[in-house]
């Protein structure tokens, strides 16, 4: 009975056991529903809690972005005030600056014509003569006082300012000014323009008669020149005639001697020829004691005193026309000296001349003939420019012009103008020069003179192509510094006088292929006319050439 007493109590046990486990289990369901309603509870007002907040968080939002959007459209209203206002200053401003340049350039404007206005009160050289100077003074200082008013206000422009309208009104006040200062000058000077006006007039009219009766003197002195021209070529062709007539005479005197019949007669012309042709032909400047040999030997021929030639004494007395045959034959060999040792060597021109003008002082008898054969081979040492006659061979008229003319035909240019420069340096070279162991007191037998004559007669011809620029160029170069010498400032005005207006008519009449001559004498003369001065000559004879 215990046990099942105890079975019992343990069964009631638990029963109760089970019966209280299932009671709190009951109890911690409930608990746990309790607790978990509880939590949704919670959830649920912290849910609606937090949906409030965000309602009234976004309503917060809401009403910041709706006084944003207030702020922002003020903002932006003010925004575009500002922005009109900026607008508008920079409107004023840019017109400012227009009108601020505008002044600036009108006032460059004003500045400028009020510069060149008053340079018409600068006292001039037409001011001078049309104004009293205490009229132009006054003109001139009010001008300037108004230049530097401009002046002064555009000073202000170039420190970054632009003029004001102030500024503007004094620029244009003096611009008035300076206008109203030039019409008042301008009216007095027209009426002192039309007082000298007058004056001129009056003073033209003088000087219209004076002019006429100038016109008048100058034509009658035209004509008188052109006579005396005319008359100075005439006189010079009959000294060239009348040479010519003595030459030929001389020949006719020794006619029966230059054409001998009998072989004696014919032996003497020989040696005569050969005594009087072969000392020239020695000629040199070697030195001067040999050269005075030379000239001794032919002054004794030419005095009719024996000499030796060849080994054998001849002498002129030996035959009635020796005397006339030597000196002919004498004078033609001086000229073909010219014609052939000049020719090739310039400096001969001296020993022969000096010899030719010391035998031309003792015997002018042969001074005329040596003229007389050079104007024969060389026309242009008269000078004289032959014209063709009608019915003249050309052959006969180029031998009468200079050239040699043979079987074979016309030599060559280039052969007849080197003939014609060495006698016109032969020519050049006599006219300067004296033996100088002849008489002082005595006068040169054709001495510089005749070089003037000579190059003034040549400027008053007409040029002729190659010949003329060649002659002229021969002839100062060796005669040049005496001339120079000589005549000094009347040298110069015609030197002047052949490159400023003879030259030009030179190279009109030359061709392209004959300008070396033409380029040679251009050359000489503006060298000499700069500086104003023409070398001695080379080969010239010095005082120690003498001695030796």
């Amino acid at each position: 009975k215990l046990f099942l007493t105890l079975l019992f109590f343990i069964c009631a046990q638990e029963k109760l056991v089970v019966s209280v486990a299932n009671a709190e289990s009951e109890q911690l369901k409930r608990f746990e529903e309790l607790m978990e309603l509880k939590q949704r509870q919670e959830l649920q007002s912290m849910k609606d809690m937090m949906d409030r907040e965000t309602k009234e968080s976004m309503g917060r939002q809401e009403k910041l972005k709706e006084e944003q959007r207030h702020r922002m459209k003020i903002l932006n209203l003010r925004l575009r005030e500002a922005e009109q206002q900026r607008l508008r200053e920079a409107e004023l401003e840019k017109q400012r600056q227009t009108e601020g340049r505008e002044r600036l350039r009108t006032l460059n404007t004003i500045q400028e014509e009020i510069l060149q206005l008053n340079q018409l009160l600068e006292p001039s050289s037409r001011t001078r003569t049309e104004l009293p100077a205490a009229s132009i003074s006054s003109y001139s200082t009010r001008g300037n006082q108004l230049c530097s008013q401009v002046s002064e206000v555009v000073r202000k422009t170039a420190e970054g300012e632009f003029p004001s309208v102030e500024d503007m009104m004094a620029a244009e006040r003096a611009l008035h000014e300076m206008r109203a200062l030039i019409r008042l000058m301008q009216e007095e000077a027209a009426k002192a323009q039309e007082k000298k006006k007058k004056e001129e007039e009056q003073e033209e009219e003088r000087r219209k008669q004076a002019e006429l009766q100038a016109q008048q003197e100058a034509q009658k002195k035209a004509t008188q020149a052109a006579k005396e021209k005319a008359q100075r070529k005439d006189a010079t062709l009959k000294w060239f005639k009348e040479l010519q007539d003595s030459a030929a005479r001389c020949t006719q005197s020794f006619e029966q001697l230059n054409s001998p019949k009998d072989a004696q007669t014919k032996k003497l012309k020989l040696e005569l020829q050969k005594a009087a042709t072969i000392p020239v032909s020695q000629i040199a400047s070697n030195s001067g004691s040999q050269l005075r040999e030379i000239f001794d030997k032919i002054d004794k021929l030419l005095s009719g005193r024996p000499v030796v030639s060849g080994g054998k004494s001849v002498s002129t007395s030996m035959h009635p026309q020796g005397l006339d045959f030597v000196g002919y034959k004498l004078a033609e060999k001086f000229v073909k000296q010219g014609e052939e040792e000049v020719a090739s060597h310039h400096e001969a021109a001296f020993p022969i001349a000096v010899v030719a003008s010391g035998v031309w002082e003792l015997h002018p008898q042969v001074g005329d003939l040596i003229l007389a054969h050079l104007h024969k081979k060389c026309p242009y040492a008269v000078p004289h420019y032959p014209p063709m006659k009608e019915g003249t061979p050309v052959e006969e008229y180029q031998r009468i012009l200079g050239y040699r003319v043979d079987d074979s035909g016309v030599e060559g240019q280039d052969s007849f103008l080197k003939r014609m420069s060495g006698m016109i340096r032969l020519y050049a070279a006599i006219i300067q020069l004296r033996w100088p162991y002849g008489s002082k007191q005595a006068v040169a037998p054709h001495g510089l003179n005749h070089g003037w004559r000579w190059l003034a007669q040549m400027l008053n011809m007409e040029p002729l192509a190659d010949i003329t620029a060649t002659l002229l160029f021969d002839f100062l170069e060796v005669c040049g510094n005496a001339l120079m010498k000589q005549y000094q400032i009347q040298f110069w005005k015609l030197i002047l006088l052949l490159k400023d207006e003879y030259f030009p008519r030179i190279e009109a009449v030359t061709s392209s292929g004959q300008m070396g001559s033409v380029i040679r004498l251009k050359q000489f003369l503006e060298t000499s006319l700069q500086s104003r001065q023409i070398s001695p000559p080379k080969g010239q004879l010095s005082s120690t050439f003498w001695r030796s």
